[in-house]
């Protein structure tokens, strides 16, 4: 029962991780450092940014910015260095595209 109770401990922030962003300026408050590339063939998230709160859910690649940071569920950084980057991102113009390429 205790082991159950572990991984559910750390699997819990996987899948209950929404889409609801915050653009942080600093760096070290950032839950994941974020680079912008032009390819869709070498992001991990190809992401179409949705107008509605609602739309947007775990690992689903729709992403809402949000204005207040207590409310994102993902607070992140850009940085202009691809290797810094936790995640490799691609705006997409498609809502159909928008997904999680890799983990």
């Amino acid at each position: 029962m205790k082991r159950l109770w572990l991984l559910g401990f750390f699997l819990i922030p996987l899948v209950c991780s929404g889409q609801k962003v915050y653009v942080t300026e600093w760096k070290s408050e950032a839950d994941d450092l974020v680079y912008v590339t032009e390819w869709k063939s070498e992001a991990n998230v190809l992401a179409y940014v949705t107008r509605w709160k609602s739309e947007a859910s775990p690992r689903s690649g729709l992403w809402y910015f949000t204005k207040w940071k207590s409310e994102a569920d993902i607070r992140i950084y850009y940085t202009s260095w691809k290797s810094e980057a936790d995640l490799l991102v691609y705006f997409t113009e498609w809502k159909s595209e928008a997904a999680w390429k890799k983990d």
